[in-house]
């Protein structure tokens, strides 16, 4: 199984879009500050995450959740 997830810094005001397979490990790497791109908002504490069993499918939607519209349905929606 393929995991697009969502962070949510613990003050609110960060979020990041990522995609895995192990959740738990990738969470905690994020708060371990092993991820350059989110050592400095932490810690992070996972918003949603939605599963897909084909890799290509995650990293499409992963895609759209990092575009303009996709940023939009995110905050809207999820």
């Amino acid at each position: 199984m393929h995991y697009v997830y969502i962070l949510e810094s613990r003050c609110g005001a960060h979020f990041y879009v990522g995609q895995t397979q192990d959740l738990k490990k990738r969470l905690s790497s994020h708060n371990d500050g092993q991820v350059r791109h989110t050592s400095k908002c932490r810690p992070w504490k996972l918003r949603t995450y939605i599963g897909f069993e084909d890799r290509a499918r995650a990293l499409e939607f992963e895609t759209y959740l990092k575009s303009g519209s996709g940023r939009a349905f995110a905050k809207k929606r999820l």
